[in-house]
C-alpha cells in the first residue's frame, strides 16, 4: 500500500469525559495538523454520557470537519471500538484514550509502520515493553496491570508485554476479520480478546514500546475491572478450548 492510499480513523470511546475531550480532541488535531501528511478522520463514540459530553462532542464535530460525534445508549468501550469498526472507512483504524496517556508522536511512528511495512496488520502499544517509559503510574495500577499480563501469558500464552495499553491500530480488513470471530463483551476486556484472538489467527503485529503518562482523573473503577477480568478470561479460555476441540473434529 502506497503512502496516498494511506488514511486514518482514531476512535476515542468516552463516558462522561467533560473534563478531557476537549483537551484531548484538540490537542490530537494540532499534533494531526502539523505531523501527518496522510488524510485523517477522528471519531468520538460516546457510550451514554450522562453529563456535558454530548454537548462538547457536538461542537468539536462543528468546530473541525474531520471529527465525527457519534452517540449510543449501551455502555462499554467493546460497543464503542465495534461500532468505531462497523463505520470505519479508512486504510487504518485503532482506538486511543481521550486523556492521551500514550505520547501523540507514536501516532506517527505507527502511521510509517503500515507506510514501510506491507505485512504488518497490527500494532500494539505497550507500556511493559523493556524500551517503553511509562511516568506516574501509581503502585497498586500498576502491579494489578501486571498482574494482568501474568495471567493473560498464563492461560492464553500472549506473545504481546501488555493488552490494555489505550493504544491499538489495525488494517481495516483485519480489524473487520477480527471483530467478527470476536464475543459480544461491551467492556474493556473486548480489546483484550481482539489481541488474543489476533495472535491466535496469526495476524502480524508490532509490539510498539511507548512513552506513557498515567492520568489520575481516570474514570476507570480499578477492582471493578479487574472482577470482570478474571470472569472473562474464565470464559474466553473455556471458548478456545471448544475451539480446539471442534477442529480436531
Amino acid at each position: 500500500m502506497s503512502g496516498e492510499e494511506l488514511s486514518i480513523n482514531l476512535l476515542f470511546p468516552v463516558l462522561n469525559e467533560r473534563l478531557r475531550l476537549q483537551n484531548g480532541i484538540d490537542r490530537t488535531m494540532a499534533y494531526l495538523k502539523e505531523n501527518i501528511t496522510i488524510p485523517y478522520k477522528l471519531t468520538i463514540l460516546d457510550n451514554g454520557s450522562d453529563d456535558e459530553t454530548p454537548e462538547i462532542g457536538k461542537e468539536l464535530s462543528e468546530k473541525y470537519p474531520e471529527v465525527s460525534y457519534i452517540r449510543m445508549e449501551e455502555r462499554g468501550v467493546g460497543v464503542a471500538f465495534r461500532k468505531g469498526i462497523a463505520l470505519n472507512e479508512s486504510a487504518l483504524v485503532g482506538y486511543m484514550d481521550i486523556d492521551l496517556s500514550t505520547d501523540l508522536k507514536y501516532l506517527g511512528k505507527t502511521i510509517e509502520l503500515f507506510r514501510t511495512r506491507p505485512e504488518l496488520e497490527y500494532v500494539n502499544g505497550s507500556r511493559f515493553s523493556k524500551e517503553s517509559d511509562t511516568k506516574g503510574r501509581k503502585w497498586y495500577r500498576k502491579i494489578t496491570s501486571m498482574g494482568l499480563v501474568f495471567l493473560l501469558k498464563l492461560f492464553f500464552h500472549m506473545k504481546a508485554t501488555d493488552a490494555v495499553c489505550g493504544f491499538t491500530f489495525l488494517r481495516k480488513d483485519t480489524a473487520e476479520k477480527l471483530a467478527a470471530v470476536c464475543s459480544n463483551d461491551n467492556g474493556w476486556f473486548y480489546t483484550i480478546e481482539f489481541l488474543l484472538r489476533a495472535e491466535r489467527m496469526g495476524v502480524v503485529i508490532y509490539d510498539m514500546p511507548v512513552e506513557w503518562q498515567e492520568d489520575y482523573n481516570t474514570t476507570v473503577k480499578v477492582w471493578k475491572t479487574i472482577k470482570n477480568y478474571v470472569v472473562r478470561m474464565w470464559k474466553l479460555h473455556k471458548a478456545f478450548r471448544e475451539e480446539n476441540n471442534v477442529k480436531k473434529n
